[in-house]
This record gives structure tokens, sequence and C-alpha cells, in this order.
């Protein structure tokens, strides 16, 4: 049967206005079918599955209910947003999603014009929501603006700074928490829907607000009445810290109730000033295995989806987060100083392990990367030994901790950079496309990039034997396959190693980029040198072969701009010394989603690319003039 066919009524919405002629009664019919094409969608294909299998009905009333796109909706932690994508008119595209020249794995505003904000990193819908509900307000606009806030990212203090500034604020927002894990209460049935109904009611708002303007003139009165509601709400209502914050708290409610969320829905729509209503919803809904576990069902890849199995790739060895999670736990049996770190980020940077033998010494913060930066530091002001594993391109959101709290202290803080570099399928949000830049400025950081899974586990017990910050960042996935050694041993700081010895250019390169100058250096015949520490460079080397060698290339998965190839430039100009030298790097656009393969030779980082790259530099007409050496 083909798709027209198993599902008449998702294909029959080409757009939201669509699902809007609908009849109330064909909802339920829409969700089943949606629910189903995504699961057989992503059965082929893989991607984020059980948190956008939680979303279904709350997307298609969403759509159903407001007038979208005239209606902003900003949805957060974007990996729930596929029904979305779908109702919106991307639904036969979807199988390309996190592919190259496919959907993007997230909302982005260059896609649709229903994707109001671009997300990738969680926490930040309130505070969009709330710029776009100021601003239709300035200009007299009417239209609403609901965000859609879950999976996790009201864990972080964005979205309570948000929350914080818009009930302070006569404008019309609906905040939506998908409370999609139970985080904050598990009170959902027959009471807790009515509560939600009676609350989100005209007739309960009107008598509210009606009755604050009369007894406001009598002020005991209006604060006994104050503290009666809130106490009253407190024992029934888990909302009392929302409405401190100045919204008008409304739930829990049923997520997949379509009939209660939808009348839930139309009566907050039209409610004035800011609104926050609690949806509770189960991650991998309809899906038993993904509801079963939803945290090995967060991003699978493709699947069978009768017998409920992910099809597993062959195995290529240890990835670099397996590398430091084996580190982590050595090191821990070796050092009870040592302690680690994650905000919400146990499984996808090898901390598994660590936190089921080590549990006093295991603390994940939720998507709070501010405090687990700041956290560290006062661990190690009291003489432990913290090791923060945090995503490359997460750490720019703790970038003032990483200054203020940590550096300008010189406190021995390590910091495990997963994802360093060009990541594949979660695209320009997720690429670690900037740390070597923004870590090498830093005083007192040392920041290492190894070559290999060994180097890996060597670096980070360097780190950890330094008295101050340290960071080594290493890439998605797979490394080269060299043997990883035991024992581990602190490398001497700052100094690079010749990999290979050439003739005429030298090939310096940082990291995950060793591998690539090993191979452009054989068909050169270059000098090729992993170098190791980006901070403190090997200056010596870097000097000597600037006086053996006609030119140098610096490579590095990192921006150019202010990258590691810079710091080199920075040595030799420091010391008068003039080469010709090439930077090879990220370049200055945005690399967009695709295998970690695709992404790198988009910017030119492969070994075909920078061979290219390093002879038509060298035949470029002002290098004529430079003797070989």
């Amino acid at each position: 049967m083909n798709p027209e066919e198993k599902y008449p009524l998702l294909f029959s919405i080409q757009a939201p206005a669509d699902l809007r002629a609908l009849p109330e009664e064909a909802l339920e019919a829409v969700t089943h079918e949606l629910r189903g094409y995504l699961v057989e969608t992503m059965a082929r294909t893989g991607g984020h599955f059980a948190a956008n299998l939680g979303t279904v009905e709350l997307a298609t009333l969403l759509h159903y209910v407001f007038d979208t796109p005239h209606d902003r909706l900003v949805w957060d932690v974007g990996h729930q947003a596929y029904p979305h994508k779908i109702l919106t008119g991307r639904r036969d595209r979807l199988a390309s999603i996190r592919q190259q020249g496919g959907l993007a794995p997230f909302p982005t505003r260059f896609e649709s014009e229903y994707d109001t904000f671009g997300v990738g990193h969680s926490s930040t819908s309130v505070s969009a929501a709330l710029g776009m509900a100021i601003a239709a307000k300035q200009k007299g606009e009417r239209r609403r603006v609901a965000a859609i806030i879950g999976d996790g990212a009201l864990t972080a203090g964005l979205a309570y700074e948000a929350l914080c500034h818009a009930g302070s604020l006569d404008v019309d927002l609906l905040v939506i928490l998908n409370d999609n894990d139970m985080s904050i209460s598990e009170n959902v049935g027959a009471m807790s829907n009515y509560l939600a109904r009676v609350l989100s009611g005209k007739l309960y708002s009107q008598m509210r607000e009606g009755s604050k303007k009369l007894i406001r003139r009598m002020p005991t009165v209006w604060e006994l009445a104050r503290r009666s509601e809130e106490h009253m709400k407190g024992m029934v209502l888990p909302g009392t810290l929302f409405e401190e914050l100045g919204l008008n708290y409304i739930g829990p409610v049923d997520g997949h109730d379509v009939d209660v969320l939808l009348k839930t829905l139309r009566n907050v729509r039209d409610l004035p000033g800011p609104q926050f209503l609690h949806v509770v919803t189960r991650k991998g809904k309809g899906y038993a295995p993904a509801e079963a576990d939803p945290i090995l069902w967060h991003g699978p890849g493709p699947f069978d989806p009768g017998k409920g199995e992910i099809h597993k790739a062959p195995a290529k060895g240890k990835t670099y987060s397996a590398i430091f999670g084996d580190w982590l736990c050595d090191m821990a049996a070796a050092d009870e100083r040592v302690i680690g770190i994650t905000p919400a980020m146990r499984e996808g940077s090898g901390m598994v392990e660590y936190s089921r033998r080590f549990p006093e010494r295991y603390f994940d913060v939720g998507i709070c990367e501010q405090h687990a930066v700041t956290l560290g530091a006062g661990l190690a002001c009291e003489g432990a030994r913290p090791v923060v594993a945090i995503y490359s391109s997460f750490l720019q959101r703790a970038y003032d901790q990483l200054i203020h709290d940590v550096a300008l202290q010189n406190l021995p803080v390590v910091f495990a950079l997963d994802r360093g570099g060009l990541v594949g399928n979660d695209g320009p949000t997720h690429h670690g496309a900037y740390d070597l830049s923004f870590l090498r400025c830093i005083p007192n950081m040392t920041v290492m990039a190894p070559a290999d899974e060994n180097e890996c586990r060597q670096m980070l017990y360097t780190g950890i034997t330094l008295d101050g910050p340290s960071a080594v960042r290493y890439p998605r996935g797979t490394g080269p396959g060299a043997p990883i050694e035991t024992g581990m041993t602190a490398l001497p700081l700052g100094k690079a190693e010749v990999r290979r010895r050439g003739k005429g250019v030298a090939l310096l390169a940082f990291g995950a980029m060793v591998p690539v100058a090993e191979q452009a250096g054989e068909a050169l015949d270059a000098t090729v040198v992993n170098m190791r520490f980006v901070k403190p460079l090997d200056e010596e080397l870097v000097l000597a072969l600037a006086k053996s060698h006609s030119a140098l290339v610096t490579l590095e998965d990192n921006a150019v701009m202010g990258g590691a190839g810079s710091a080199v430039g920075e040595c030799l100009a420091a010391h008068r010394v003039l080469v010709p030298m090439l930077n090879i790097g990220i370049p200055d656009h945005f690399i967009e989603h695709g295998s970690r393969g695709e992404c790198l030779a988009a910017a030119g980082l492969d070994a075909g690319s920078v061979l290219e790259a390093v002879r038509a530099w060298r035949r470029a007409p002002d290098l004529r003039t430079v003797g070989e050496s």
C-alpha cells in the first residue's frame, strides 16, 4: 500500500490551513496517521525519535488552534519538532532529514516560514517568543505567540530568566511546558484535566481578574485573598513557582488526550497576559520499545519497526567518547579527588559506566552548562580534581564562567571537549568549530588536540596533572585505530611530534587533521607534524621548520579565523620570521548538515581537498620567487 492510501488524512494536509479545514472529529485519526508515518519513515532513515513521538498530539492541535504562521510557534530543543515539520509542508522530505541537502535536523528560519526561530541548543524558546510578543504589541499586531519548551530544557537558567521577565510584562505570551519525563508532577488524570479546563476557562479568568480589581481597593482583604489562592494552588497544583514568577499556571493536562488538550488550548489562546500551560507527554508514545527505553530510542539509526530492533553498524573501534569514559574510570579509581561533571550528556560523553561505579563522585547537573563549569571551579577550590565532560558547542554557553570562574583563578579544572570539529548530521548548531579560537586566547589555559585514541588518553592524564585549567578537544566518532596503552604518561608540555620528514613544505596538523596531513604529506613529500598543543605552542619547532622549509601549511578542523593556524602566524610575526604560510581550516561560513565525511569535504578538509589546495597555492605566482631548501 502506498503512503497516500495508508495515510489519507495526513496526505491531504499540505499546510496547517488544510489541517484547520478538517472537522474536530478527524483530529484523533490525524494523530494516529502522523505517528504511524513518523515510525515508518524513521525506521528507514534514523533520526531523533522518542521525543517526537511524544509531541504528535501537541503539534497537531497547536496548528489546529493557532493561525500559523501568523501566530508564532517557537519550538525549543528542536528534536521534538518533526511532527511540526510534517504538518508544515515538509512531509514528503522527512526521509531526507539530517542528510546532506535534506531537511535540517532542527527548526531553521531558512527552511520554512513556520520555523519562526532557529534552534538546536536548548532553553532559548521563551526568550525568543517573549521578544516576538513584545514586538507584536509595539507594532499593534494582533497575534498570539507560544513557546513550547521541554525535554529537559526547563532546567537551564536562561529559561527562568525569560520566565521571570515575561511575568513582569503585560504581553500575550503562552509558555507550554512539554513535560515528557514527569519532571514536575505525575498528577495526570481526570481531576487534573478538569482543573486545567477550569483554570483556562473564561469564567474562571473573568472572576479571577474581576475579583482582583475589586479587592485591590481593600489592601488587607487583597493580601488575604492572594495568599489563600496561592495556598490552595500549592495544595493541588505544582504551579506555585510559575505563579510567583507572574505567569498564570494551568495544568497539568494529558498531552495525549486530544479532546482535553484541544479544549484547553482554545481556552488558553484567548487569555490575556503571560500564561503557563503544563502538558504531560510520554517520550516514545505509541511505539512500545521507545516507551520502554526512551534514552536508547532518543536518536536511533535505522531500525526494524516490527521487531523493535535498531540496526547496528559494524564496529569500527572505540569512539573517543568511550576512550574518555574508560580513562575517567581508571583515573577515578587511582585518585579519589577526581569528580566527573556533565550537563545532561551522560550517554553522549561516555560516562555511563563511571556514573555506576562512582555515583558519589558523579554529577549530572541538567542542561546547565554555566553551572557545570562554576561547580567544577568550586570543587577545585577545595582540592578536588574536577573533570567537566561537555560538547564543544555547548561550552560556548559557559564562556564567561570559563574565563571568570576558572581561568582567572587558575583553577585545575579539566575540560573534556567532545564533538570538536565538524560533527556531521546535527549540523551547524552542533559543530564544534570555534573552541580552539576561543580557548587559546584565555590566559592560563592549556589546550590540547589528540591525533589518535591513545594520545587522547595520555592528554587527559596530562591535563589532570597540571595545576591550572586545561582542555582536551577530540572529535565525534572513532579515531584512526591507534593501540591504546593501559598506562598513563604525561606528555611534555607544549611539545609537538614530527611524524614524517620531507622537504619544501611542512604540514603542521592539529588533532583530527593529522591523518589527513599524513595522506597529503606522502603525495607532496612534505614534512608532517602532529602539533599536539594549541597552547602552549611548540614555538621552537615552528621556528626551526620555518628556517628549514620554503613554506608552512597549518591544518585544523576549527575556524581558520583566530584558530591554531593563527597561533603559528603570531609566533612567526613575533620573531620577525617571514615565510609563506597557508592556513587551512573551517572557512568563514556555516557548514550544513551531512555525514562527518561530507561535512569535512564541504569545508575542504578531506585529504583530496587539502592536497589540491596546497598544490594550487604552491603554483601561485608570488611563491615562485621563494627558493626551495
